[in-house]
């Protein structure tokens, strides 16, 4: 148990969670009044089916995600346990203590292929109750030794902390990737979209530090939100800074809204940016994604380059922008072609991504 502290509620049942007991459920102090409820799951490895999306595989230890971005997608997906895609989502965080144990076994079977997993696909493996449950060192060791290539997506520079497991695996020969998030340096914007997430110049500076190690490492601006983050004023500092760093590629995601999320995010703007919100009701009240024209407006100012563009040529090619129906989550951890310089042969892109939980 990671925490000695805790309350225990013995009648709570999560469906959609290995048989849907909850081990333990308690707060922690430090924790601003998050509850956290711990389960035991029946698979680590989650099947993507198809191969729509440039990988087959994905882990996602959490449900929920403290990072409590007005704008997440995942969002939508807690309603799968009878719990809401607001405050829920924020602070009632559901953690699959046994991963690392049911991903050793799956990951010994013969049948395994050593395919590429994905992580951050729905919530962020590094948010953080990642620093007090430590899963991701254990989860990576264990796709280091069953030699399997790993991509990672995340917001926060915790991701630096298991450095030298990355490191251990490229030297290995396994291909890793392991990409931040960065929707804007405007602190103004950045504390009012992503209230508890770290700091995006630090992620900026994991960005550096990654490529400085040889550890292929790139830069995801999105969501672009109009008249909140898509300025070209706003997005050119991420652009020369992502350059500066050596990231492997860069791409930007115009906002969409499905579901669920697209209430809670009309209920923030109505909050915070009331100004804005005749303008979002003309843009996605009928609709979850932007109008092709729109979304071109909204990604102007990303002018990508490595997996970003060539997933960018491949959404015009099927009629679209960039944003157009690829998710932030898919177009970072998927294996996209680009420049053989710097992303290797083409690869198969990667569409949206709808529901890896």
């Amino acid at each position: 148990m990671r925490w000695d502290e805790q309350r225990v509620e013995n009648d709570l049942r999560l469906p959609g969670v290995g048989d849907g007991t909850v081990v333990r459920t308690f707060d922690a102090p430090e924790a601003m009044g998050i509850n956290f409820h711990e389960v035991r799951a029946r698979s680590a490895l989650n099947h993507v089916p198809g191969g729509r999306y440039g990988f087959n595989w994905t882990i996602n230890q959490y449900r929920g995600c403290t990072h409590a971005c007005k704008f997440c997608f995942a969002r939508r997906t807690h309603s799968f346990l009878d719990l809401g895609p607001g405050r829920d989502f924020e602070r009632e965080i559901v953690v699959k203590v046994n991963v690392p144990e049911l991903l050793r076994a799956e990951l010994a079977r013969p049948s395994w292929k050593r395919e590429l997993v994905a992580l951050g696909t729905n919530t962020d493996p590094y948010q953080w109750v990642e620093s007090r449950y430590r899963m991701m060192p254990e989860i990576l060791e264990a796709l280091a030794a069953a030699g399997t290539p790993v991509t990672v997506l995340t917001k926060s520079p915790l991701v630096m902390r298991d450095v030298e497991i990355f490191e251990r695996m490229v030297a290995g020969g396994l291909s890793v990737s392991v990409n931040l998030s960065v929707p804007t340096l405007d602190e103004e914007a950045w504390r009012a979209t992503e209230p508890h997430t770290p700091s995006p110049a630090a992620r900026l500076d994991a960005v550096a530090e990654l490529r400085a190690r040889a550890i292929d490492s790139g830069v995801l601006v999105a969501p672009l939100m109009p008249g909140i983050n898509d300025h070209p004023d706003q997005v050119r500092p991420i652009v020369e800074r992502a350059k500066k760093a050596g990231a492997t590629f860069l791409g930007g995601v115009a906002l969409h809204l499905r579901g669920e999320v697209k209430d809670v995010f009309f209920a923030w703007l109505q909050e915070k940016r009331p100004d804005l919100l005749p303008k979002y009701e003309a843009l996605y009240s009928d609709r979850a994604y932007l109008q092709p024209a729109q979304r071109k407006h909204a990604t102007r100012a990303v002018k990508g380059w490595g997996r970003g563009r060539a997933s960018r040529q491949s959404a015009s090619r099927a009629g679209g922008t960039v944003g157009g129906t690829m998710s932030e989550e898919a177009l970072a951890t998927g294996r996209h072609g680009g420049s053989p310089a710097v992303t290797g042969p083409a690869r198969r892109a990667a569409p949206v991504q709808q529901r890896f939980f």
